[in-house]
């Protein structure tokens, strides 16, 4: 052990006693680093940057039946994929890959859902992934007739089987289908989508035989719903590949078979290398994490100021010591070095305290609904971001420590060594500390003042998205979820049920209104898609949503014009629509569409439209009202709606045992209520608010610390000069009017630099804003009065303990 780092303990111990927000700047990195690890990594492919994936972008919709076509996306059809692999010989490997759909595994007498992601055959080759146990996936088990396997994730082998090599052989019953399994993947590797862990594998084309209304999505090239990832030959730049695929992408969706899109679409490709991720998972929480980790370097510059402020107050009052050390024949460099690792060891103290709050915080997050849908991401520090944090703990101490360390041993030893040199240090020394030492406290303040601006504007957004009108009242709506499979029940049956558990859910104390839907609103599920509209030559795009009976009452969304569904529409040959209002005003300029048809053709009269629906949103609160047509549900999942006149959540249990009773065999119901869901697809504001807000406070709190502490020792320091000033008459207002005038105007000169920097760096938020500028004047405003507000409160305790200065005390050393 170095001979500074005894000697420097006990120093250190009264240091971290003398301030109570030094070390608070180190705990936020490991955590913060780990959720952004987690929701941000990269997707394991051992081929590094040879590795690709595809995504598109066009300036409209295209023109697909698909669920989720989206002007920008990673999904394409199963036919594309064909093609390319066919038609573009850029590629050693090519793969293609869906998350997973809602299967079950029937095992020991239980139904439990599995997450189990299908996979083209080359999957496991392309991304250069080993077997633990048997064998993996390959081309021949991908094929129609192929019989069904699976691979079991290492993790989910070891945890539901206990890791038991017999498996490899047996037969598992997914969804009424027995599966065998035939390996078990390598354990370094279980995710395909950042965040979102697996069970097991299945083959591609096993979706079709599990869900019969899928079958026709092999060999539609309007249902855009696979992920392709491909590797590049040997000697293929990057370049080459993408004119290729570009060319072949823009060829295939204005001149193939069936054309997706016109000129005026833009359509293009592009490939993103696989490490960069392929989801909307890493596109939608990357750049709210970076936000958090420039507020987490913001708190961890002002825990600098800090700690820099402290060492220059220390080596202030401890100048006679210094000065002693340096006439006893100790060289300024050791003397140097004993302060910097009383400093070290201060951070070192915070980081040790930081990881482990680190590690209980987000084990109380991943314990909590808090997390909603990134519950399953694998949130936890690692080695890397420890090593990180110990490195930054150890610059911390050293970095803001080392100008004070230079300055506090500079000393003339004679007058330091002076009896009173412990209070009275001279004049220009004095000067340029009290300088530092300002300049130091303007800069917290100047930075909390940029954290607390953001977390204000990100605040703003949250409310205002909650603010907004669905269309349709979300209080006390109880949502169950249940997924009917289609080989298990006819459409007869499945109506029947429908009907049942409506007519049960009706009789529940407290429910006023019962129906269901498709997709429950807001939930982030979507189905759009073209079709012809009687009276245009041009197809028409909206959004579609099957519903039930009394669906618009018990949402509470007004019908407008014509009559809702009836009983009878329901499995009728005579096909009847809703439209909302939005449709009406694009397509018809307000026009009433009662009795024209959708998607009429020569064998085929279509759907009569019947009535018009208030508009109301569908899958996301930010997005404009679309065009939406809703038509009778007949089978397949279901979201059951319940309104009820007190807690929905009370009902959970009733509405679980009439489930129960009426089908056993069917999968766990999902329970939720409306507002839940809407806070759940809030998740990302919900998390900058949250955490932006805490960090805002936490800087503001260090800043007023670091004011704190630079007027207490101001106070200390002028003790001798308080007292001449009350000798001679100057009253208590007068001295408090002296300390708090200081303090204030630094806040002040902190708080204009902070609004300057605000207001041009909170245009970067823009993306991340929603009915607020990122100039807001109300805003800024706010949190200036805050921080004004604050820094009041840091400057009074010093400046009261000013007017108690006894003259006659502070004039004994005279």
């Amino acid at each position: 052990m170095p001979p500074c780092v005894p000697s420097a303990i006990p120093q250190s111990s009264k240091k971290k006693r003398a301030t109570p927000g030094a070390g608070l700047g180190w705990n936020k990195s490991p955590r913060t680093f780990a959720l952004r690890r987690a929701c941000c990594a990269s997707l394991p492919a051992s081929h590094g940057y040879s590795s690709y994936g595809f995504c598109l972008s066009a300036a409209f919709h295209f023109h697909t039946g698909a669920q989720g076509a989206e002007p920008e996306g990673c999904s394409f059809s199963r036919p594309f994929f064909e093609h390319l692999h066919s038609q573009v010989p850029v590629f050693s490997q090519l793969t293609a890959f869906v998350g997973s759909p809602d299967i079950h595994l029937d095992r020991n007498g239980e139904r439990t859902r599995v997450s189990a992601p299908l996979v083209s055959g080359e999957f496991f080759q392309t991304m250069a992934v080993r077997a633990a146990l048997g064998r993996l996936l390959q081309p021949s088990d991908d094929l129609a007739n192929a019989p069904p396997v699976a691979v079991l994730d290492y993790g989910y082998w070891q945890t539901e089987f206990g890791g038991d090599r017999s498996v490899v052989g047996k037969t598992i019953d997914l969804d009424n289908i027995p599966v065998t399994v035939v390996g078990v993947a390598e354990p370094n590797f279980g995710q395909l989508v950042p965040g979102q862990g697996w069970d097991l594998w299945l083959p591609l084309d096993l979706f079709s035989r599990m869900n019969t209304h899928w079958s026709s999505s092999n060999d539609d090239e309007t249902q855009w719903w696979l992920t392709i990832i491909g590797h590049l030959k040997p000697g293929v730049s990057l370049a080459q590949a993408q004119g290729a695929v570009s060319l072949f992408f823009r060829n295939e969706m204005l001149h193939g078979a069936t054309p997706l899109s016109k000129e005026a679409d833009d359509p293009r490709i592009s490939l993103v290398p696989v490490q960069k991720g392929l989801t909307g998972n890493r596109w939608q929480y990357e750049e709210p994490f970076y936000l958090l980790m420039a507020a987490v370097s913001i708190i961890l510059l002002i825990a600098c100021s800090n700690v820099s402020g402290l060492m220059l107050a220390r080596t202030a009052s401890r100048q006679r010591e210094i000065a002693v050390r340096l006439a006893l024949g100790a060289g300024r460099a050791r003397v140097i070095r004993q302060l910097l690792t009383e400093s070290v060891l201060l951070a070192v103290g915070g980081a040790v305290i930081g990881v482990f709050f680190s590690y209980w915080s987000l084990a109380a997050l991943r314990s909590s609904d808090w997390l909603g849908s990134i519950h399953d991401f694998a949130v936890k520090p690692d080695a890397r971001i420890l090593f990180f944090t110990v490195l930054v703990s150890a610059l911390a101490g050293i970095l803001p420590a080392l100008a004070p360390a230079l300055r506090g041993t500079r000393i003339d030893l004679t007058p330091a060594l002076k009896e009173n040199a412990r209070t009275l240090p001279n004049t220009s020394q004095r000067g340029r500390r009290f300088n530092l030492g300002s300049a130091l406290v303007v800069a917290q303040v100047m930075l909390s003042m940029l954290v607390l601006a953001g977390a204000g504007l990100l605040v703003r957004t949250l409310a205002n998205l909650r603010n907004i009108n669905p269309g349709f009242d979300t209080r006390n709506l109880l949502l169950v979820e249940l997924d009917l499979k289609d080989n298990e029940y006819t459409p007869q049956q499945a109506q029947n049920l429908y009907r049942e558990l409506q007519s049960r859910f009706s009789s529940l104390p407290g429910v006023t209104n019962v129906s269901y839907s498709s997709d429950a609103l807001l939930s982030g599920s979507l189905w759009s898609g073209g079709t012809a509209l009687e009276g245009r030559k041009e197809e028409v795009e909206r959004n579609l949503l099957s519903v039930g009976p009394h669906f618009f009452a018990t949402m509470r969304i007004p019908l407008l014009a014509g009559r809702g569904f009836a009983p009878n529409d329901f499995g009728s040959k005579h096909k009847v629509a809703i439209v909302n209002r939005a449709f009406t005003q694009r397509y018809l300029e307000g026009r009433s569409p009662l009795g024209l048809h959708l998607g009429a053709s020569k064998d085929d009269p279509g759907a009569e439209i019947i009535g018009v629906a208030g508009d109301a949103k569908y899958d996301d609160l930010e997005k404009p009202v679309e065009p939406t047509e809703y038509f009778p549900l007949e089978k397949g999942r279901v979201n059951f709606e319940l309104r009820t006149a007190a807690t929905p959540e009370a009902l959970i249990p009733a509405a679980r045992s009439i489930i129960h009773e009426l089908d056993s065999h069917l999968p766990p119901a999902n329970f939720t209520t409306q507002t839940k869901q809407i806070d759940g697809s809030l998740f990302r504001e919900r998390l900058l608010a949250h955490l932006s807000s805490f960090f805002g406070l936490l800087a503001l709190g260090l800043a007023c610390i670091g004011l704190y502490g630079l007027l207490s020792y101001e106070v200390t320091r002028r003790t001798r000069e308080i007292g001449i000033r009350s000798a001679m008459g100057a009253q208590q207002r007068d001295v408090l009017r002296l300390v708090v005038g200081q303090g204030i105007a630094l806040a002040l000169a902190g708080a204009i630099a902070g609004l300057a920097g605000a207001l041009g760096l909170t245009r970067y938020l823009q993306s991340l804003l929603y009915g607020v500028r990122p100039t807001d004047p109300a805003t800024f405003v706010s949190v200036a009065f805050l921080l004004t507000l604050v820094s009041l409160a840091a400057c009074y305790i010093p400046a009261r303990r000013a007017t108690k200065v006894d003259p006659m005390t502070a004039l004994r050393y005279e």
